[in-house]
């Protein structure tokens, strides 16, 4: 007991008092960068010797350099520069000096003098020429000081006059990228050889440089003068003779240099009178250095050649007597000075006398031996094109042909008279040139008639191996203009023969016989009788409608009626059976003709603007879907989707739109029959089946909505932030079935989690659409923001669930101009019932060949999937040369896709398709990403990490089966 009561009164009078005290401010941690200058100062200082300075300085080289630490990185390096005696070591530092002096945001105006001072005290050539490099960049990135470039150009004078080749041609290069045409420079008295000071401008002084003894100093001279011809300053005209003279300089690079000062004088002063040499003759400057020019694609460098012939295309000022004589070796007379009759009487005159008949042929004709003779043009100038055309290197002939195509363009005459040359060069060596000659005669067909011995040349090519030189020709033979009947049977004969020899083009010579039939009526009519096998007593056998022979004929024909109305008369009456097929089947290739007792469906059909009044009435009444009842409503969106659907079909114009639209609503119904009334007012247990059915809607939904992302091209901003509001009401869903389903605590948290950062996303990406987003599903999320951040997972599917239920149809507003990515496989058909047959273990290659429509990046997002009959399923990427452009918003994807696998007991069907990649990040690479923004101190850690990109794939093209058997092999 005693022991009790002590205890008590231990615990009574005893008592802890604890005394609050001040908390310690807590100290804040700053991280500091680390001084680059410092280091490099350190790295310097340690080297023993010149090596180790610039392996130093090669690592440091590598590193990255912030803007507020250049300067003090520069000061270092000038102070190591000015200690340093081995030229290596001060070279790299030049050439650092120039590399820091580009830094983003550092305005080198505090080193120029420096940077002039070590110029001045430096002895040696190489890093002399590096430091005028460091100062043309110093220049370069202050385009707002004048005075600063004044000193540089002024330094660059100065250093003119060194022996060194390399320090002259950087002097060059930087008064061409730093002098001004109208400012005078003061040339010491150091110039070349002799006193050059006074007032002069740039450009003369660069001039004085064209005949340096230095090759390499002459082509930067030139090049000095084509870069203030670039920055826009007009050269002078007296440069026109020094250029002239550079053209036959034994140094190539100063010969093609030459070559680009003469074009570029013709285009400044094209009307300019110049004299001819050694004679009292003027011509334009133009036509003289068109002369000039073409004598330079006789050039001994093949680079030169490619260099004048390319130039020769762009001078379209030149006179035609000049442009024609490029196509005959032999001087024509009108390039040739005639002397008038006064001056040969008077020749006559002074010669004193007449011919005695002593002298063999002493009363020859004297215009033929008079070796004074004065040419407009230099005769090795004649034929250029010729020699062009005719070069021993395919580059010379390729710059030739497109420099024909380029003058006969703007030429009717000139195209007529080179058309015999394109044609010849249609049976070069060279694939590439072939394509080329047959792609310029392409251009210039409008210009041109093909005569019978011409068009038999040009079809001869048709049994090239290539396919791009068999479609290329196709295409040109669309375009061309024929004389006479007997080229369109020549014409119909080789192209019959071109489909039995490559049955694969078959589009392609359907599609020539439709241009080449309605570009020629009155040349088909009277082939008409024999090309349809008629006779006017007795009855012909029907030809077959499978055969790509005879339909070819029918093309030819169908379209030639259009512009013929005799025409008809002369057809059979199963011709007319086999017009209405054709028309149906290939309404692309055969045109609506107006035939007695045949009425055209097709030409029955309202105008777009009808179409498109239909389309924006339909997505009006379904606005007010918000009155209706449930069955109502959805009765209404698949009549709506109904007639979307229909009229996408029947006006391939809108088939975009209406489509798209169809999608968005089919989402929407979805959306609206899984949340209907019924699914939430029972328990989960009773309604299992509904709620499975709910889920595979909103996994449906998703689905749509990336084809609606990434299937369609030409949506605005706005569409995209309506289909991704779309998602995000399916993604709701989903979480809100999660929850019902009673999966577990943990999955149900990270799910809220990755909803809240998907409405985040969400806002970053359409800030600005959100005013047209008002009283939406994620209008009302924002609101309640705050509160979905702190609430319990359960709480918060509850409150989706409600704002769900409450949310109505977001109006869907359509864009200008929408297209639906298609892809139609042409080859191969699946229509042959003959197997390919291959070895067990061994491949197989398939041809593939398909048209692309309003697809984006289609090297990067285009696949071929291949599906066997057990369910396998091979993806492949095709090449990027696989892929072709014949035209805008239309690619042309021609590969070989190989096929294995283990023996079959008989043939089988694979599946082939093309698909569509996508992936959700690229959607919001469009934002600047947070991350870019930080700087040197900041922390990403309180960053949200992004949103998980989703990829997937999307078939856009019908799938085509191809029986193969695999067969076991033999042992």
């Amino acid at each position: 007991m005693a022991a009790h009561l002590k205890k008590r009164v231990y615990e009574e009078f005893s008592k802890t008092v604890q005394i609050p005290h001040e908390e310690a401010p807590a100290k804040k941690l700053r991280l500091s960068k680390p001084s680059k200058s410092a280091a490099l100062h350190i790295d310097l200082c340690k080297a023993t010797n010149p090596t180790d300075a610039l392996q130093y300085l090669l690592q440091f080289a590598r590193k990255p350099v912030e803007v507020e630490s250049v300067e003090g990185v520069i000061r270092i390096l000038l102070e190591h520069y000015y200690k340093e005696t081995d030229n290596s070591v001060r070279l790299k530092i030049a050439s650092l000096l120039g590399l820091l002096s580009k830094t983003q945001g550092f305005s080198p105006d505090c080193i120029v003098d420096d940077a002039i001072n070590t110029l001045n005290n430096e002895k040696s050539h190489q890093v002399l020429a590096q430091l005028l490099d460091t100062l043309l960049v110093i220049g370069t990135q202050l385009p707002e000081s004048p005075a600063v470039r004044q000193r540089l150009i002024e330094m660059a004078c100065k250093h003119l006059s060194d022996t060194y080749f390399g320090v002259r041609n950087k002097c060059l290069k930087l008064l061409g990228c730093l002098g001004a045409v109208d400012a005078p420079l003061t040339k010491d008295n150091e110039g070349v050889g002799t006193s050059l000071g006074g007032v002069r401008d740039v450009q003369s002084i660069i001039s004085d440089y064209f005949g340096d003894q230095d090759p390499r100093v002459r082509t930067a001279a030139l090049k000095a003068m084509l870069q203030l011809h670039e920055r826009g300053m007009k050269i002078h005209e007296i440069i026109y003779d020094q250029a002239c003279r550079l053209l036959i300089d034994d140094y190539e690079q100063v010969r093609s240099a030459a070559v680009q000062i003469v074009w570029v004088l013709s285009q400044l002063y094209p009307e300019s009178i110049v004299p001819i040499p050694s004679s009292n003759e003027e011509i334009r400057l133009v036509d003289d250095a068109f002369g000039k020019i073409s004598h330079m694609v006789s050039d001994g460098s093949w680079m030169v050649r490619v260099q004048a012939a390319k130039t020769l295309g762009s001078m379209l000022q030149v006179s035609p007597h000049f442009l024609e004589q490029t196509l005959d070796k032999k001087l024509m007379s009108d390039l040739r000075r005639k002397r008038t009759a006064h001056e040969r009487a008077k020749e006559l005159f002074t010669s004193g006398e007449f011919s005695s008949g002593r002298k063999w042929a002493d009363d020859a004709p004297k215009e033929k031996l008079d070796r004074n003779t004065v040419y407009l043009i230099a005769s090795g100038a004649c034929g250029a094109f010729v020699h062009g055309l005719e070069d021993e290197m395919f580059e010379v002939r390729i710059a030739a042909v497109e420099a024909l195509s380029q003058l006969a363009r703007s030429s009717t005459s000139f195209a007529e008279k080179c058309l015999d040359f394109l044609v010849d060069m249609f049976n070069d060596e060279i694939e590439e040139v072939r394509l080329q000659s047959i792609h310029v005669l392409r251009e210039i067909s409008t210009h041109i008639t093909l005569r019978e011995d011409q068009l038999d040349t040009v079809l001869a090519v048709l049994e090239d191996s290539s396919r791009d030189i068999r479609e290329a020709l196709h295409e040109l033979i669309c375009y061309t203009n024929v004389s006479t009947k007997e080229c369109i049977q020549l014409a119909l004969l080789e192209l019959l023969k071109n489909l039995n020899k490559y049955p694969t083009d078959r589009n392609s010579v359907w599609k020539c016989l439709k241009f080449l039939g309605s570009r020629h009526p009155t040349l088909v009519l009277p082939l008409v009788p024999e090309l349809l096998s008629t006779h006017p007593y007795f009855d012909t056998p029907e030809p077959d409608m499978d055969d790509p022979a005879y339909i070819a004929v029918l093309v030819l024909v169908f379209n030639a009626a259009k512009s013929c109305p005799t025409m008809p008369a002369l057809f059979s009456d199963h011709t007319f059976r086999h017009y209405v097929y054709l028309r149906d089947s290939l309404s692309h290739l055969v045109p609506p003709l107006r035939l007695p007792g045949l009425v055209d469906s097709r030409c029955s059909l309202g105008s777009v603007e009808s179409a498109q009044l239909f389309l924006q009435q339909s997505l009006n009444r379904v606005s007010t879907i918000q009155n209706l009842e449930a069955p109502g409503a959805q009765d209404l969106l698949n009549f709506t989707i109904r007639d979307l659907r229909r009229l996408g079909e029947l006006q391939t114009e809108l088939a975009g739109a209406a489509e798209f639209c169809a999608t968005y609503l089919r989402c929407q119904l979805l959306l609206m029959k899984a949340l209907q009334e019924k699914l939430w007012n029972m328990a989960v247990p009773l309604c299992l089946k509904q709620n499975v059915t709910a889920t595979a809607a909103a996994q449906q939904i998703l689905e749509e909505t990336y084809k609606l992302e990434f299937l369609y091209s030409g949506l605005e901003s706005r569409q995209v932030a309506t289909i991704h509001h779309v998602r995000l009401q399916a993604k709701a869903l989903q979480l809100v079935l999660t929850a019902r389903t009673r999966q577990g605590l943990d999955p149900l948290i990270s799910s809220c989690e990755k909803f809240l950062q998907d409405i985040e996303s969400f806002q970053r990406l359409f800030l600005a659409e959100l005013p047209h987003l008002q009283d939406s599903f994620v209008d009302k999320l924002l609101e309640l923001m705050p509160r979905l951040s702190s609430c319990k997972p359960v709480e918060m599917v509850k409150i989706l669930q409600a704002t769900l239920r409450q949310s109505g149809l977001l109006q869907l507003r359509l864009p200008e101009q929408i297209h639906r990515a298609t892809a139609t496989i042409i080859e191969p058909t699946g229509e042959s019932d003959n197997p390919l047959r291959f070895t067990t273990g061994l491949v197989v290659a398939l041809d593939i060949d398909a048209m692309l429509e309003h697809v984006q990046d289609p090297q990067n997002t285009v696949k071929v999937q291949v599906l066997y009959p057990d369910g396998q399923s091979h993806v492949i990427h095709p090449k990027p040369g696989d892929f072709r452009k014949p035209g805008p918003d239309r690619h042309r994807l021609i590969t070989q896709v190989y096929l294995s696998h283990t023996a079959w007991t008989e043939p089988s069907q694979i599946e082939v398709r093309l698909l569509l990649a996508y992936s959700s990040s690229s959607a919001s690479l469009s934002s600047p990403s947070p991350a870019s923004k930080l700087g040197w101190s900041d922390s990403i850690d309180s960053l949200s990490p992004p949103e998980a990109a989703v990829e997937g794939t999307i078939p856009f093209s019908k799938p085509v089966k191809v029986y193969i058997m695999p067969k076991p092999a033999r042992r």
